[in-house]
């Protein structure tokens, strides 16, 4: 069976993620000190005994998911599961972030810091209140579109996350993405709703967002993966580390072509998609991409015992 390894996005936290991987694994606490040490504070302590409100802020968010995930990738490898061992990575958002990390394009101590800023910068883009994202279920991706060009009326709307065939989520300004919520309904959405997030992800108002991750990136050693990257914004596989530098600034304001990407490495002949990190929900959206493919989560010791079955 051929394999990839899948890794969440922002909205996967829950306060407590990835503490009992660090009991058993002491290679799981190896990953939660060295991002507490790469990030000069305990983000572990907030991770595991934080309040929720704290842990889900985009800037905490962001790199307590991708730790959680690494921390998952090394304790596979404590059972002997490599990275290896699959034909691709892939991460939703800021996963892509904790995708390359597994694959070793980028040290850990680099991802974390990385994802402070782009959490950071994400959220000071747009001032609080003044944008949104809303969820449009039962549409594919073209109505969607059509729903957002639509709704913006002079204003950024635009499809940001093409999650799966009947999930599509928008974003932009608060007063469009609102009007998007009407034309939606209007249009036989099953349900659309406004999404519990700070900011206006992967739209054309995180321009401000993508200029910092440029300049942030500038700096960092990217390596060639040890596995393909199947790239957000492309939904195709890359391994030259320019191209994946470049796709990760790209990525901020683009459209994460998940469905594609999903469908991309189904295409290619993987048969089973290992969800590495906290909760199941690209578990879900793969089941309704490639209905053929096996799922599984790796977020805890029962998960693991189960994979070495």
């Amino acid at each position: 069976m051929s394999r990839a390894y899948i890794f969440p996005g922002q909205g996967a936290q829950t306060v407590g993620m990835g503490r009992a991987l660090a009991a058993a694994y002491p290679a799981a606490q190896a990953v939660f000190d060295e991002v507490d040490e790469a990030l000069g504070e305990k983000l572990s302590a907030l991770i595991w005994e934080g309040s929720a409100e704290d842990l889900t802020l985009t800037a905490n968010a962001q790199p307590a998911l991708m730790a959680t995930s690494i921390a998952a990738m090394r304790a596979l490898e404590a059972e002997g599961i490599a990275v290896t061992d699959a034909a691709f990575v892939a991460g939703h958002s800021l996963g892509e972030y904790s995708a390359l990390a597994a694959a070793g394009a980028l040290s850990l101590a680099d991802t974390a810091r990385l994802l402070r800023i782009r959490g950071r910068a994400m959220q000071e883009a747009v001032p609080v209140g003044q944008g949104a994202m809303a969820a449009l279920l039962g549409l594919d991706f073209d109505a969607a579109a059509q729903v957002a060009a639509e709704a913006a009326q002079g204003q950024v709307c635009q499809a940001a996350n093409d999650n799966d065939p009947a999930q599509v989520v928008v974003s932009g300004h608060r007063e469009a993405v609102e009007r998007a919520l009407d034309i939606a309904k209007a249009r036989g959405a099953k349900r659309a709703l406004l999404l519990p997030v700070s900011a206006p992800f992967h739209c054309a108002l995180m321009q401000p967002a993508a200029e910092a991750m440029a300049e942030a990136l500038a700096g960092v050693t990217i390596h060639a993966p040890v596995v393909p990257l199947v790239a957000n914004v492309r939904a195709a596989a890359v391994t030259d580390p320019e191209t994946i530098r470049a796709l990760l600034v790209e990525q901020v304001t683009g459209s994460v072509r998940w469905r594609e990407s999903v469908a991309f490495m189904a295409a290619a002949g993987v048969t089973e998609f290992w969800e590495v990190g906290a909760g199941k929900a690209l578990s879900g959206m793969v089941k309704r991409i490639a209905k053929d493919a096996a799922t599984r989560t790796i977020g805890t010791p029962e998960d693991l015992a189960a994979a070495l079955g």
